[in-house]
């Protein structure tokens, strides 16, 4: 028979859920953020509340960082260079990946 209630609340950020099961399950998505603020951070990727938008393209985000990183995509900017052959990078992550070609370190 469904209720409708919720007894058991997540001690973290408040979700309830009607079954032990589904609060165990939730509970699992705190442990992957060393701090309340990077997940609360997460969370605003699934909603719709995307407030900072592309001049260029219309494209929109949750975070401002993200858009600053997307922007590079019009201007072209790559401020992340490869000490070793100067190739240079709009992505500190993609820089990381290519340096390994230098190294022949696999992932």
């Amino acid at each position: 028979m469904h209720t409708g209630e919720k007894p058991y609340q997540c001690s973290q950020c408040g979700k309830a859920f009607s079954r032990t099961q589904d609060l165990i399950k939730h509970q699992r998505t705190h442990k992957a953020f060393s701090q309340n603020s990077n997940l609360i951070s997460h969370n605003k990727m699934h909603t719709c509340n995307k407030p900072y938008q592309c001049s260029q393209c219309d494209k929109t985000f949750s975070q401002h960082i993200n858009l600053i990183k997307h922007q590079r995509i019009h201007t072209g900017e790559k401020p992340y260079q490869c000490s070793p052959c100067a190739k240079t990078f709009s992505l500190s992550s993609t820089l990381k990946i290519h340096q390994r070609t230098h190294t022949g370190k696999k992932p």
